[in-house]
């Protein structure tokens, strides 16, 4: 203690405790990539302070936006598993890879993106090019929407997978408009009127039997 002199092995019990100064929190490698139109939202706080994080959109993106390539560390077996992102495998040297993601100092931000789900929240398709992964928009990404990824058809048979399928706009086409039957009308008794249902038949029959 430097008030009163002595070497303590603990706290002095004259002047108390030390005030401890926490250094700055770094962010990871992972969260530093983040393109700036980008942003993490936790989506759940699990036991421990595991937090669940989606990417989210801060600004439109245009459809046809190429993202990547995914960083990680190639390895023959998976050592990081998460249900709700995907598995990515790549070629090189004649060998099939993981692209493993231990901790966020290992990789880029695009480890954080969610898998689609089904085919209407999908917004990128993970392709495999040059030994590489990489991210592409699919369609238009409105902001505050979350960026969520499946393979593409290609990459899916590679990765043993089904694949999502995303249809242009071009090739939707509208369904022809189906005829509507003809409804048989209710028909009042005493003065002929006509209702499209029963129960308006029975609340007009009503002001008859009040009238009587």
């Amino acid at each position: 203690c430097e008030d009163c002199g002595k070497s303590l092995t603990g706290e002095c019990k004259l002047h108390g405790p030390l005030i401890r100064a926490k250094d700055r929190v770094i962010p990871s490698r992972a969260r530093l990539t983040l393109p700036h139109y980008l942003t993490l939202r936790v989506l759940e706080l699990r036991a421990g302070n595991q937090q669940i994080l989606g990417v989210f959109a801060k600004k439109v993106i245009q459809k046809r936006t190429q993202f990547g390539p995914y960083v990680g560390q190639l390895s023959t077996k998976l050592t990081r598993y998460d249900e709700s992102r995907l598995v990515l495998q790549v070629l090189k040297d004649g060998g099939k890879y993981f692209l493993d993601t231990p901790n966020e100092d290992c990789g880029n931000w695009m480890m954080f993106v969610r898998l689609a789900r089904n085919q209407e929240e999908q917004t990128l398709v993970a392709y495999q090019h040059c030994g590489e992964v990489y991210f592409t928009t699919v369609k238009s990404i409105e902001p505050h929407t979350e960026l969520k990824v499946w393979y593409a058809a290609d990459y899916a048979k590679f990765m043993e997978a089904s694949a999502v399928f995303i249809k242009e706009e071009s090739d939707v086409c509208p369904l022809p408009p189906v005829a509507k039957e003809p409804i048989d009308p209710w028909i009042c008794s005493s003065c002929r009127s006509t209702f499209t249902t029963f129960a308006l038949l029975e609340s007009h029959q009503c002001i008859h039997k009040d009238r009587v």
